[in-house]
């Protein structure tokens, strides 16, 4: 059995995950197939399809010389032993477990696919995030090919953050690989933890069973996305008592039990996993009767949701209970900075919220405007979006500024001269706490953060 790598998938954890093996490992070939032309054409040029800070070095580095893109899925398939599978696995939208379970139709047909087309042995990865047990479904899939060929089944979860992707892939928190507990299994663990072992020291990886580590992959983030409900709650309470979230945040970090991670208020989550998990989670509890655990989970979703549309409704009540016909800039689109990722992104749901008040929006990032416009390409009144690169355009003649995204750039604006180029009285609504409210006051806004005391002229 060979060491070279096939990855099925070249999404946002397959690509960077792959990249950085080739660059680790100069003695693995690996190549990342996918069915979409458009994207392996993207990945072979020098506009990477993905945003992600130090990727586009370590792809240019390691590419034609141990990195490889193709859409040849079979060839891949034959060549390579080693078969990390990272298609998409959404939330369904269709029939049984609608809107909470995972849409494993393509997951399975990939499954399918290994089996029809190799002719040796293949160790097949698990890397996309799927609920408990689907190794198992996996297994037995590929069970019914060839008796000649073995077809060991792992799962080995990724655990990046987008924005932060290439250090968490060279500094990860742990690696983790769960697999059958045979003599099979433990070959195929230990063949992949070798491959890791080349730049992360053995004790951050982890072996388990093949059920333990799909779920830890769900838990994690159902975890970190409990966090910020949890602070986004208290940050309502805030505004109403004149606490501050920040502080209130401060001491409850300060406690090594709690811990500071994830405590920052803001409009909310967003992204391809933590809603998506969270939501598969609790699918998985109701289908084992856990109805308790179930509501429990579903109710960080419900807070997320919440914390979106009371972003929206203060803005409104802010700005004289109507908005329609008023210009809000919009700074930040993606669901967080140093990404392009638009998935789940917040903006989503507040820019559509203002356009059924029949406002006038103006958006601006970065990133994520190619992304913005399929966002919101099915609303009714698209005539009142502008998309628009330069933050200071996109504020002219503005009632009002949203900050959605806390890019670092935007806390370099000359805010002075924004506030100059504005409706008076000019609003600012800091969704990230991302700006120094004193300063925009002082300017002249009227400012409204998230989990503050409003500080207004009005």
């Amino acid at each position: 059995m060979n060491n070279n790598i096939l990855c099925i998938g070249a999404g946002y954890v397959g690509g960077p995950t792959m990249a950085m093996i080739a660059y680790k490992c100069h003695d693995v070939n690996v190549t990342i197939v996918d069915i979409n032309q458009e994207r392996i054409d993207a990945w072979n040029s020098d506009e990477l399809p993905i945003y992600e800070p130090g990727l586009e070095e370590i792809v240019k580095e390691r590419r034609g010389k141990n990195l490889f893109f193709s859409t040849n899925i079979e060839q891949g398939i034959i060549d390579n032993d080693i078969i990390f599978v990272s298609v998409n696995t959404p939330t369904k939208t269709f029939g049984h477990g609608a809107g909470y379970a995972a849409d494993l139709q393509y997951w399975e047909k990939c499954a399918r696919h290994i089996r029809e087309v190799a002719n040796s042995d293949k160790i097949v990865i698990e890397k996309s995030t799927l609920p408990v047990r689907t190794a198992a479904a996996m297994a037995r899939i590929l069970e019914h090919g060839s008796k000649e060929i073995k077809f060991t089944v792992l799962s080995n979860p990724e655990f990046l953050a987008e924005g932060t992707a290439i250090d968490d892939l060279q500094n990860p928190d742990r690696v983790l690989i769960g697999g059958p507990q045979n003599e099979q299994g433990k070959f195929a663990i230990e063949k992949l933890a070798a491959i890791y072992a080349q730049w992360v020291d053995d004790s951050k990886i982890l072996r388990t069973n093949l059920w333990s580590s799909e779920l830890s992959k769900l838990t994690a983030n159902a975890f970190l996305a409990q966090r910020v409900s949890s602070i986004n709650s208290i940050s309502a309470l805030c505004e109403q008592t004149e606490a501050d979230v920040s502080e209130v945040a401060h001491a409850i970090g300060a406690d090594k039990r709690i811990g500071p991670k994830f405590l920052k208020a803001s409009i909310g989550f967003g992204g391809s996993c933590f809603k998506k998990d969270i939501l598969n989670l609790v699918y998985i509890c109701e289908t084992y009767g856990l109805t308790e655990c179930a509501e429990y989970w579903k109710q960080v979703v419900i807070m997320n949701e919440y914390q979106e549309s009371r972003f929206v409704a203060r803005m409104l009540k802010a700005m004289f209970n109507t908005i329609a016909g008023k210009k809000i800039a919009i700074l930040g689109f993606a669901f967080k900075a140093d990404t392009g990722d638009t998935r789940e992104s917040p903006a989503i749901k507040v820019c559509k919220e203002l356009l059924q008040e029949n406002a006038i929006i103006t958006i601006s990032d970065p990133q994520a405007l190619k992304s913005a416009k399929k966002d919101l390409a099915d609303v009714s009144n698209i005539e009142n979006i502008i998309f628009e690169p330069d933050p200071y355009k996109a504020a002219e003649n503005a009632h009002a500024i949203a900050l959605l995204t806390d890019w670092k750039n935007y806390k370099k604006l000359d805010f002075k001269k924004i506030y100059d180029s504005m409706e008076k009285p000019a609003f600012f609504f800091d969704g990230r706490n991302h700006i120094d409210s004193d300063m925009l006051y002082s300017i002249g806004f009227n400012v409204y953060t998230i989990g503050q005391t409003q500080k207004t002229h009005l």
